[in-house]
């Protein structure tokens, strides 16, 4: 849908002398003299209410953009979707008051306004009631006219949200069926649940002392003792209050020099001491997650958050797509 982007903000579009955009001020176009980007039923989208829309995203757009022209195409893009969003805000709106047979109209609490005015000024304006007011004297706003816009805020996540529910139970059957033409998202590297007793090299420490102590270690875990208690009491690292625990692992998260012999151990098992140059390390396997597709009740939470998401942006879709065709929309 192509909304004249260009000639909107045309005037918006420059590049710095460093070539970083920049954005630079307009005073107004001749193709839209008259200050209407839409008609929207009975409402008028103005030039303003779009550049208000975008220009708190400018900063992030000159921050992402390369060039001028990947600049000038991701602002158009931008300004499409909000004239896209600025009319479907008009027809949700409708749709809400819309009066069903024998039902009475729907209304927003005059209270919910109330709260959320009251948390506008707090979040946005810290809570200065004159910084509030004067941004209402900069839009040429009443407060009525605020209220208004602040209602027709609540409907517009009322609505969504309500299409969004109302695609939320997904069955068994989906599930596998995604799982099955998808598996191959499913696939988990070699992993470790790793705990590790570190002890630093420090000045004239041999490599003979470092040995001793991490054989020390061993006798302790052939007695019985747990690698977590061990490593509480003797371990040198930040993480020996949590019983040298590393969480878990994959083998490309590791050095070699810890991957091969910690990705060699079943559960259970402990590294033989591993030296290096800043100390000695023993690395402990707490559990193992072996590489593979994994089974589909691992998995099954994870596909139904996908599913429900993809079906909830898809009802909505087609929800607001019916709003169109039934609405009147009329673009300059």
């Amino acid at each position: 849908m192509g909304f004249g982007t260009r000639i909107i903000f045309s005037g918006l579009l420059a590049l710095s002398a460093v070539g970083a955009p920049i954005v630079q001020a307009q005073e107004g176009d001749l193709n839209f003299a008259n200050g209407i980007a839409a008609i929207v039923e009975h409402k008028v989208i103005t030039i303003d209410d779009v550049r208000r829309e975008i220009m708190p995203r400018i900063p992030s757009i000159q921050a992402q953009a390369r060039t001028q022209q990947e600049y000038e195409q991701m602002v158009e893009a931008l300004q499409d979707d909000l004239i896209q969003s600025l009319i479907d805000r008009v027809l949700i709106v409708k749709e809400f008051y819309k009066t069903k047979d024998g039902q009475p109209p729907r209304q927003i609490p005059a209270s919910y306004i109330d709260n959320a005015v009251a948390d506008s000024i707090i979040s946005d304006f810290d809570g200065d009631r004159s910084k509030f007011l004067a941004y209402l004297r900069g839009r040429g706003m009443t407060m009525r006219e605020y209220r208004i816009e602040v209602t027709e805020d609540i409907i517009n996540s009322y609505m969504r949200s309500e299409q969004r529910q109302s695609a939320s139970i997904i069955s068994p059957v989906r599930v596998e069926q995604y799982y099955n033409e998808n598996s191959e998202r499913f696939y988990q590297e070699d992993e470790a649940h790793m705990r590790m007793i570190v002890f630093n090299r420090t000045s004239g420490v041999t490599d003979e002392g470092l040995l001793d102590r991490a054989r020390n270690v061993h006798a302790r875990l052939d007695s019985g003792e747990s690698f977590a208690d061990i490593a509480r009491d003797v371990s040198e690292d930040t993480r020996r209050a949590r019983g040298g625990d590393w969480s878990w692992q994959r083998r490309t998260d590791l050095k070699d020099e810890f991957s091969e012999p910690l990705f060699a151990l079943d559960k259970g098992q402990a590294t033989q001491p591993i030296l290096l140059p800043e100390g000695c390390y023993i690395l402990y396997v707490e559990d193992r997650r072996y590489a593979g597709i994994k089974p589909i009740d691992d998995v099954r939470e994870q596909i139904e958050l996908i599913l429900s998401q993809t079906m909830a942006r898809q009802a909505e879709e087609r929800w607001l797509e019916r709003l169109r065709r039934n609405g009147y929309v009329k673009l300059y």
